[in-house]
């Protein structure tokens, strides 16, 4: 225990990663140390929250951690808020799996994920308060089911947000019945809810991205427009923008997410390294263009459109562009 958990704690000759390195039954007591972070500096996240970064560290690399209750009962300790610093703004991720990044957080956990881009690429404006950045998007969620199973434990409860982003609609037109009638009524109650729950909000809807040239969803992009219209909304349409980068690169903003059984057998031992099992079958997954050279001759080797990191970072840098005047704005 003690200070600073990024430093002496952790790096001294005597430290935690030199006794477990050598073999000593080390814990750390998370509640009884802190850290030395200048919130200004990377990652941009509150001092709490760099030293929640910090311990998460210690506990993947260096050794568990426990709290000081679970020796002299009592109690955790916790630092007031003001240990934090400056009132950060708040600014929540609602939406599907293209919001959610759950294939890039799962195969690159160590990269900054989409919504850590977000808060730092925010950061680099050098003029705007800090931000936090909270991605409560879920893969195969549309918006029915986020009201009905989700809502209150992942939305409600939040510290009041300034700007909520709605991306919702294509699991929406592809599960809900009459979607024509119910995707506008079930989007009116999200809003109704979310200017009841975070009043000081400002609700932002967004277009859905196009997942090929051949697939813009403008129909369901042209709604999503209509109803932010009729609800006196600022719509933020992101399609444009990753319709432009699609161009340059058809294939470069998704990853690769093929079944192993369409592989030809004298080829799978080469996709051996990437198989992961998901759900039934077993499927070849990476984040890149890195196999295409040996599969992509294979019909709709490159079919799943769900961004990798570089299509997520299109959608970082727009956001931001958008978001940064609004923010001054607002000031």
């Amino acid at each position: 225990m003690g200070v600073h958990l990024n430093m002496c704690v952790s790096g001294r000759p005597f430290g935690l990663r030199q006794m477990a390195k050598n073999g000593k039954h080390v814990v750390l007591m998370r509640d009884m140390a802190d850290t030395m972070y200048n919130p200004a500096r990377w990652p941009f996240v509150s001092h709490t929250r760099g030293t929640e970064l910090f311990t998460q560290h210690v506990e993947r690399l260096i050794c568990p951690t426990i709290t000081s209750d679970q020796l002299i009962g009592g109690k955790t300790f916790a630092f007031s808020e003001a240990t934090a610093g400056k009132k950060r703004l708040q600014i929540v991720l609602l939406g599907d799996s293209t919001t959610e990044a759950s294939i890039p957080k799962k195969f690159a956990p160590d990269e900054p994920q989409f919504e850590d881009m977000l808060r730092v690429k925010l950061a680099t404006e050098g003029d705007l308060p800090p931000c936090d950045v909270y991605n409560e998007g879920v893969s195969g969620e549309f918006i029915r089911r986020l009201l009905d199973t989700r809502y209150d434990k992942a939305v409600k409860t939040k510290a009041q947000a300034d700007f909520i982003f709605i991306r919702h609609g294509l699991n929406d037109a592809a599960k809900v019945k009459d979607f024509k009638t119910a995707f506008p009524k079930d989007f009116r109650e999200l809003l109704a809810r979310l200017r009841q729950d975070h009043p000081k909000a400002m609700l932002i809807p967004m277009t859905a991205i196009p997942y090929a040239l051949d697939n813009l969803h403008e129909d369901l992009n042209a709604l999503i427009q209509q109803i932010a219209a009729e609800e006196k909304l600022t719509l933020f349409d992101i399609a444009p923008r990753y319709l432009a980068e699609l161009k340059k690169n058809t294939d470069g903003l998704n990853y690769r997410r093929f079944s192993l059984s369409k592989i030809p057998g004298n080829l799978r031992p080469l996709a051996t390294p990437y198989v992961v099992h998901e759900g039934t079958e077993p499927k070849v997954v990476v984040l890149d263009n890195c196999l295409d050279g040996l599969f992509g001759h294979l019909p709709g080797w490159a079919g799943d459109r769900h961004p990798n990191l570089a299509g997520y970072n299109v959608i970082v840098d727009d956001t931001a562009k958008w978001l940064a005047p609004v923010i001054r704005g607002a000031r």
